[in-house]
């Protein structure tokens, strides 16, 4: 009797997981967005257009698809197959993690100040505030230094979420003000001690790089405490972190690359560009490296770009920022399925 009871309700159980599951599957074609989060999404890109058409900014389109990847340690492309390709042999193409190397080859083909907003994909997992797929826009100010760069994001904000001006610091000032340490001189032992007293709980964390390390301690300690009632920009990170931007004429230990935070999220990620092909070939292969010795595969250089930044790419700044994170700031959203019709889940 016993035995009859316990398979009854194991079928119980299945027969009731199976509904639910039923239940999902029929439910899944249907977006995680309500109409009103559509129409918001339309009116914050007409904004976006209406903000770069009034500061005579050319809007582009590039490919999708490209031969070369980033070479980023901590970012990873998707790829694909090609068995089409005018060599007569398969080859593979990777989707964009952002379309900067595209857009740069503009740039150097005189294209002047531009920006677009397009599709990017990262090979990472779901959560509130990543999709694999997402929406970007990224645009380029031939002249702009990244001081005036981070002014005009700041005016888009101001713009599109009616925020207050923002507050700036370095990345050496947060390390500082928030953990007493000095992120530019620390040796190793300090920012693991660091690591301890924060309870940053991590297997190994001595085998982690340096980078990996000031990584950890940022998001876990100094992100909660900035940008919550304005955006606060971060600027002048190390230089083995901004492996696109310039180096500082002031202090070749970092480089002229900022981030702005507002409210829980990492809206953007800007530089002022490095235009010297050979010292870009010189950082991607030293990225590349990075890869191996951390059991990474190699990526292929984008060789286009490099060709590019040898024809000569005017002085300028870039910044890419998140519209999904943006739209999700201006809706209140707690989720990014909230302000993305179909998640990658739902594709």
């Amino acid at each position: 009797m016993l035995f009859t009871c316990k398979a009854g309700a194991l079928v119980y159980r299945f027969f009731v997981l199976a509904i639910l599951l039923r239940f999902e599957y029929m439910q899944s074609w249907q977006p995680t967005t309500t109409h009103e989060a559509r129409v918001a999404r339309a009116e914050l890109l007409r904004t976006i257009r209406e903000f770069f058409y009034a500061r005579n900014v050319l809007e582009v389109d590039t490919p999708l698809l490209s031969n070369g990847t980033v070479t980023d340690e901590h970012l990873d492309a998707f790829d694909t197959q090609f068995n089409f390709a005018s060599s007569g042999k398969p080859t593979t193409l990777y989707l964009q993690t952002s379309p900067e190397y595209a857009m740069k080859r503009l740039l150097c083909a005189d294209s002047g100040s531009i920006y677009q907003v397009c599709k990017a994909f990262r090979h990472e997992g779901e959560g509130r505030w990543h999709n694999p797929e997402f929406t970007m826009l990224e645009w380029y100010r031939l002249g702009f230094d990244h001081f005036a760069l981070m002014d005009e994001v700041d005016a888009l904000l101001q713009e599109t979420l009616n925020t207050a001006s923002a507050e700036k610091m370095t990345y050496q000032q947060a390390f500082q003000t928030f953990l007493k340490i000095d992120p530019l001189s620390a040796d190793n032992d300090v920012l693991l001690k660091a690591m301890e007293e924060q309870n940053i709980d991590i297997h190994a964390p001595q085998s982690l790089s340096y980078d990996s390390k000031l990584q950890l301690l940022f998001s876990y300690v100094i992100e909660p405490k900035i940008g919550n009632e304005k955006p606060c920009f971060i600027y002048d990170f190390p230089a083995s972190q901004a492996a696109l931007a310039k180096l500082s004429p002031v202090d070749e230990r970092v480089a002229e690359r900022f981030e702005v935070y507002y409210k829980g999220a990492e809206l953007a990620n800007g530089f002022h560009e490095l235009s010297a092909a050979k010292e870009q070939r010189e950082r991607f292969e030293t990225d590349n490296e990075k890869r191996k010795e951390t059991g990474l595969p190699a990526k292929p250089i984008d060789e286009n770009f490099l060709s590019a930044l040898d024809a000569g790419l005017p002085s300028c700044s870039g910044v890419a920022l998140g519209i999904d994170r943006l739209l999700m700031l201006k809706s209140n959203a707690s989720h990014i399925q909230e302000v993305i019709n179909f998640t990658v889940s739902r594709a």
